[in-house]
């Protein structure tokens, strides 16, 4: 599992740049200022959660495959998906409803985090 939230985790990080750079330069003149803040809310915090897979992983790679630590990992990916994804079709898109979801993504996250604050705390 460790080399699954360390791929999972590279790949989130590359398209977090890319789209990073396409938001800083691709985006700045054909969205708003308040769309473009959302787009860069979502890349923000998909890099972010890709240090928490990062982490996921190397806490499996040294201690293993414990479930807390497999449920963290797949929250921190589902809310990268659901959060980030939603914010990056709301700024482009400027369908008002898809921010209706983003709070799921966030829930996501603090599953992930609460999961990994319990593992350690238990360990």
């Amino acid at each position: 599992m460790d080399r699954t939230f360390l791929l999972v985790g590279a790949v989130f990080g590359f398209l977090g740049v890319a789209f990073g750079a396409f938001g800083a330069h691709g985006l700045k003149n054909r969205l708003s200022p308040e769309m473009l803040a959302v787009f860069e809310t979502g890349v923000r915090y998909q890099m972010y959660h890709v240090f928490a897979l990062l982490i996921v992983a190397a806490a499996i790679g040294h201690i293993g495959n414990a479930r807390l630590l497999t449920i963290a990992g797949w929250s921190f990916v589902t809310g990268i998906l659901i959060f980030s994804g939603s914010l990056y079709a709301l700024a482009l898109t400027s369908t008002g409803i898809l921010g209706a979801i983003t709070p799921l993504g966030g829930l996501a996250f603090l599953v992930g985090w609460a999961c990994l604050a319990f593992f350690a705390a238990a360990s």
